[in-house]
């Protein structure tokens, strides 16, 4: 009788194991979704701040208008600007979904501290690696890692979002604008410790 060929069979990941897993896609699922709204977000300050800068050329026509001894007040009309009023309000859309993505940053943090104290209290800190080298503690230091970072992000973004339609100084319109777009608080490690995680969980081919 001919003996069966051997085929190597996928090991069942343990319920664990496929947590982690399925956190470390969330965690790729919810940057890559911050990512197409931080472009969006720019999208709509970018737009602020030009209405900002025609703004403010008009104001100082306008001061040649207004500063003479015949008029009664020192200060300019103040002009409703309804597309600087839909600007802000978009701005301050994507901003909220923002918000709602870092919750879920959040939770996915607390999830994966569940499962690494549930798996030491069960098997101790020696362990046999879910997947390939990392020790279980070690995804949610990665987590932590990246939560710091978003946490110190959506900061920065809620003080653009308070600022950016009444700050009338040109340069310091630029910082907010170009804060925003380069995302300073968010390192260009974020990116490896992601793909380090999609490696490690086997989503990213070795």
């Amino acid at each position: 009788m001919a003996a069966k060929s051997s085929v190597p069979r996928t090991p069942v990941l343990s319920v664990s194991a496929r947590k982690i897993k399925d956190n470390a896609a969330d965690w790729h699922n919810l940057i890559m979704k911050w990512e197409t709204l931080n472009d969006n977000g720019f999208t709509a300050a970018n737009k602020i701040v030009n209405i900002k800068i025609a703004e403010r050329f008009k104001d100082s026509k306008m001061e040649i208008e207004y500063n003479n001894p015949d008029s009664e007040s020192g200060k300019l009309p103040h002009i409703y600007n309804e597309e600087l009023e839909m600007c802000c309000t978009e701005l301050l859309g994507t901003f909220k979904k923002m918000e709602k993505i870092y919750q879920k940053m959040e939770k996915l943090c607390s999830t994966t501290k569940g499962i690494c104290e549930l798996e030491t209290y069960h098997h101790g800190d020696h362990k046999t690696p879910f997947f390939h080298t990392w020790p279980t503690p070690y995804f949610y230091e990665v987590s932590v890692k990246l939560l710091d970072m978003y946490s110190e992000e959506i900061k920065l973004k809620q003080t653009i979002v308070q600022e950016i339609a009444h700050t009338a100084d040109q340069d310091l319109l630029m910082v907010y604008l170009s804060s925003w777009l380069y995302q300073p608080y968010i390192e260009d490690t974020s990116k490896v410790l992601l793909e380090s995680m999609l490696l490690e969980t086997g989503l990213r081919p070795l």
